[in-house]
């Protein structure tokens, strides 16, 4: 069996983020979680404060023989506008800001050349203005964040109208990559 591997994307609300990931085919687990800011053990309540440096992200746990991580950066740059600094849509903020942690030195090859080909590719009418940094200060974040929209749902406004309609998107451009 293949080694497990791990990518650590940000593409604002965790939520939309966990949800998508989680439906791909050779993704093991996606966990929800606070990185690339400088206070040990964030909080939610303390991320939407915008002073702890963190981003919503999620980590993705998956097998490159059946996902690589160029695959999951294409699923990554179509599913959230890499084109708004410290934005998406209507969450407003630096937690919310489009960036990729790498790992690794070839996970940071791959990324800078992806952003580079994306933004040739002319997907995004705009400049993108997602960070690639190595992982800092990973955290998960609070059990209640964990798997939200499997297991709330239509039951919260923010994901009937926010959250759904992009994994709906998603899931017809994906058709041939689910689970």
């Amino acid at each position: 069996m293949s080694e497990i591997k791990e990518a650590t994307l940000g593409t604002g609300c965790f939520w939309c983020t966990e949800a998508i990931f989680q439906k791909l085919k050779g993704v093991h687990t996606v966990e929800s979680g606070y990185s690339g800011g400088h206070v040990d053990k964030p909080t939610y309540e303390a991320i939407c404060g915008k002073e702890t440096g963190h981003a919503e992200v999620v980590r993705i746990r998956f097998n490159p023989t059946e996902i690589s991580f160029e695959a999951l950066l294409d699923v990554f740059w179509r599913t959230h506008d890499p084109t708004t600094l410290n934005r998406q849509g209507n969450d407003v903020g630096p937690q919310y800001r489009s960036v990729i942690f790498y790992h690794d030195e070839n996970q940071k090859a791959i990324a800078e050349n992806s952003k580079r080909q994306t933004g040739k590719s002319g997907l995004w009418p705009d400049p993108i203005v997602t960070e690639i940094s190595p992982l800092i200060n990973y955290f998960p974040a609070e059990d209640y964040h964990q798997k939200y929209f499997e297991r709330v749902g239509g039951r919260n406004p923010y994901c009937t109208y926010v959250v759904k309609p992009k994994v709906d998107k998603f899931e017809k451009m994906y058709k041939d990559n689910l689970k």
